[in-house]
């Protein structure tokens, strides 16, 4: 009878303890980018030169694994062309998402190699956006990042009217969620002003950097500090908007933790 009771016991205490057990974590997701050169990985060729893509990893928690499939030079027809979206298609699972930033090359008239009419985009853009539904995936639009160009009394100039409006004109027809990346860094910049927004591009001086011998002036491509800036205002968006990502960013750092990299009896607190 003793041992009877001890067994019930010992079941009813195993209940209790899963009905007050953690939950399970979320399962990992993807986050694919898509897009051209101010999102995309840069080999060590090109350093300082950084996409905003290269930084977004370390604003995620572990459960999400940022997949930068975006491509210098590219615009949606091209990057369509080239047969580049197709494996994205192919590999996208339930929850993952799509981020979709293009414009700068579309537009480039000059350009005949890559550039998509207004028209042409829009429809590329749907096509993204229905084939990542169509997987139970979740796409967001994002508006081609500005470019460094201030009129003469100092204040920033839209760089991309007709395909931000265009982007924006899809995401609402469709629905889609959308981060204006445009007017962001738009009012970035001019936060910085003229001369300091250099500090965001691959503005280099001869000598500054040996990739670059002769120095730099692009207002187009971002150095290490303007990717992450970038990178900050599409992870500041994503919680403004309370998209289910928002809940898979890292946690920080308590006050006065120690650095993970910061081991052994010499390790001391960081100051307050």
């Amino acid at each position: 009878m003793r041992l009877h009771f001890l067994h019930k016991a010992g079941l009813l205490s195993l209940f209790v303890l899963l009905a007050f057990a953690a939950p399970a974590p979320p399962k990992k997701i993807k986050l694919y980018l898509i897009g051209d050169s101010t999102i995309a990985q840069k080999v060590k060729q090109t350093f300082p030169e950084t996409g905003w893509g290269m930084p977004l990893p370390t604003f995620f928690d572990s459960t999400v694994v940022v997949d930068n499939r975006a491509v210098n030079g590219r615009s949606t027809r091209t990057f369509l062309a080239e047969n580049r979206w197709q494996p994205v298609v192919e590999a996208l699972q339930p929850d993952d998402y799509v981020f979709i930033q293009f414009g700068h090359n579309d537009e480039s008239e000059a350009h005949p190699d890559r550039y998509t009419s207004p028209a042409d985009y829009r429809k590329n853009l749907v096509k993204f956006v229905s084939e990542t539904r169509a997987k139970k995936a979740n796409p967001v639009l994002i508006t081609p990042v500005t470019r460094r160009k201030f009129d003469k009394e100092g204040r920033i100039m839209e760089t991309h009217v007709a395909y931000s409006a265009a982007t924006m004109e899809v995401a609402k027809t469709l629905k889609v969620p959308l981060i204006d990346l445009d007017r962001m860094s738009r009012e970035l910049l001019q936060q910085f002003g003229v001369e300091n927004s250099k500090l965001l591009f691959l503005q280099l001086e001869p000598g500054d950097h040996p990739n670059y011998p002769f120095g730099r002036n692009d207002n187009t491509h971002f150095s290490e500090l303007g990717a992450r800036k970038m990178a900050q205002l599409v992870v500041n968006d994503i919680k403004a908007q309370k998209l289910p990502l928002a809940e898979r960013m890292a946690k920080p750092l308590p006050k006065n933790a120690v650095p993970p990299a910061a081991t052994g009896k010499d390790a001391q607190p960081t100051t307050p």
